[in-house]
């Protein structure tokens, strides 16, 4: 399954999302969406957000305990 966490410069909730991503252990990848129009549009108000391949996404707020069941 493959994880991408939505984030932003300058984003001190996406930092946080992010050390708690890497904490659980799984694998990631932070998208910048700042540079695409569209997923401004679509996350600009909402990052940080963990999407996985399937679709599927989980909003912050979030904890370790929510990501390890969203990845299971």
């Amino acid at each position: 399954m493959s994880l991408m966490l939505l984030s932003s410069p300058g984003c001190h909730l996406c930092d946080q999302a992010e050390e708690i991503v890497d904490h659980v252990g799984v694998s990631f990848e932070v998208v910048d969406i700042s540079l695409n129009v569209d997923l401004v549009r679509l996350y600009g108000v909402r990052i940080p957000v963990l999407k996985r391949s399937d679709g599927a996404e989980l909003g912050w707020p979030f904890d370790a305990l929510d990501v390890e069941r969203f990845t299971a």
